[in-house]
């Protein structure tokens, strides 16, 4: 039976760590889509910290990147930022891609 509990605890290991990369990859993405709409906003790098941070809060809300897409939407709308959701989402995708290439070289 010990090989069995060996795997079993294997898989469980291997989960955890997959859901914490997970958690990473979204985290440092969401960063990323801060620092990008800052940028198409002329924040100051003290405010592009700070916007940063709040996209990444507000993944909080609810589970999906609905969240975070309409936060992004609504604040580069409200800075006068001809954009749409199209546009927005594809940042999302392309923000995605380069947390993850960003924590497999931090590996």
């Amino acid at each position: 039976m010990t090989t069995f509990d060996d795997r079993e605890r294997a898989f469980e290991a291997k989960f955890a760590m997959d859901e914490d990369m997970a958690f990473r990859v979204i985290a440092r993405r969401n960063r990323l889509l801060g620092h990008w709409a800052a940028a198409k906003m002329n924040l100051t790098p003290e405010e592009t910290d700070a916007y940063a941070k709040a996209v990444v809060q507000a993944d909080f809300e609810e589970s999906g990147d609905e969240d975070v897409i309409r936060k992004l939407l609504g604040d580069l709308t409200a800075a006068g930022i001809e954009i749409d959701d199209a546009a927005v989402r594809q940042a999302v995708e392309d923000q995605m891609v380069e947390a993850r290439r960003q924590l497999m070289e931090a590996k």
